[in-house]
């Protein structure tokens, strides 16, 4: 995995394990700053630097960092300004990395949909014949707060709220550290199920407090791992490419999906429901917690990511659901999976 230079981000970002995390345990728009059209660019520039604290080595490194904002402000006004779209873009934290710094940075997903074999077992929520026509699970206590950690997250508080009536928050740094092996490689991405495995060899997580978040690779720590707080006895994967099973699935459940994250849309999204520019090349993980519709009809998977509060609607975003692809948008319905207790 890459990295964008250090005067612009010092910490290491980590990669896909958040969903997983999220799973197990609105529409305000996040905190931002206004900038009127009177102020200059350089002004904005400035204001923004404070906002997020952003230094920067040299003046040649500042002036770089501030050609790449100008260029990413200029097309998040662009956008905003066309008004022919469900939802708006938002200059973030985000705003002095180009696309590819983002890309290298902040997805990872390991998409081995080609590659992985086909798991033997059922998805226990074939015969339901009716879900509410709304979810959120954020509402019932199942979903912990938004938390800026890159992606290194894991997997079970939303299904140990469900079975077990609490809420705790666990230990990703456990999974960053200690699922190593195969196609998981610490913050250098991985696959949901193969997390879950770890989980389930592992006996359980332990909590966030005990072995805390340190936004790197470190060397797995037995003393930290135990005891566990928390487990899981299985898990399922969700019919591919099939947005009604998933609408069951996530009527029972936070569930994590992968999805396609890197275009500049979703780099830059700031509120509403997200109809852009994406394929299926899934490269993120996240966590579908469930799912609606607006006043004016437009469905969508509420889903929580891991950037922080500040990106999207409060750390959210509300995907376009039932499309005609398949795969749903931006593959949300290609490799879903949820743990079981």
């Amino acid at each position: 995995m890459g990295r964008i230079p250090a005067a612009a981000f010092t910490v290491k970002q980590c990669l896909v394990l958040a969903a997983l995390f999220a799973v197990i345990s609105s529409t305000a728009w996040g905190r931002k700053l206004s900038y009127p059209e009177s102020m200059s660019m350089a002004e904005r520039h400035e204001r923004w630097m404070a906002q997020h604290g952003r230094v920067y080595r040299d003046d040649a490194e500042k002036q770089r960092r501030f050609d790449i904002f100008k260029s990413n402000v200029e097309l998040i006004d662009s956008f905003n300004a066309a008004g022919k779209h469900k939802y708006s873009l938002g200059i973030n934290q985000f705003a002095d990395m180009t696309n590819e710094e983002f890309k290298s940075s902040y997805t990872g997903f390991k998409n081995m949909i080609a590659t992985k074999p086909i798991r033997k077992g059922g998805f226990m929520y074939e015969n339901v014949s009716a879900t509410p026509k709304s979810v959120d699970w954020r509402t019932k206590g199942a979903v912990t707060p938004i938390k800026d950690q890159g992606q290194c997250v894991a997997a079970m508080e939303g299904i140990t709220k469900l079975t077990a009536g609490k809420l705790i928050s666990l230990s990703e740094q456990q999974l960053v550290d200690c699922d190593v092996h195969g196609e998981d490689q610490g913050c250098n991405g991985g696959l949901m199920d193969n997390a879950f495995e770890f989980i389930i060899n592992n006996g359980g997580l332990a909590t966030e407090t005990k072995y805390p978040y340190q936004a790197t690779d470190g060397t797995c720590s037995k003393q930290k791992s135990s005891p566990s707080a928390a487990a899981i006895s299985g898990y399922e994967d969700v019919p591919a490419d099939d947005e009604v099973a998933l609408r069951k699935a996530v009527a029972h459940q936070p569930v994590s999906v992968a999805i396609e994250a890197s275009g500049s849309a979703f780099q830059f999204y700031n509120g509403g429901v997200f109809t852009g520019e994406c394929g299926t090349d899934l490269d993120h993980g996240v966590t579908a917690v469930g799912y609606g519709a607006t006043s004016d009809g437009s469905k969508y998977w509420l889903v929580k990511n891991s950037w922080g509060a500040d990106w999207g609607e409060n750390g959210y975003i509300r995907m376009e659901r039932d499309v005609d692809a398949k795969e749903g948008l931006c593959g949300i319905a290609m490799q879903a999976s949820y743990p079981t207790a």
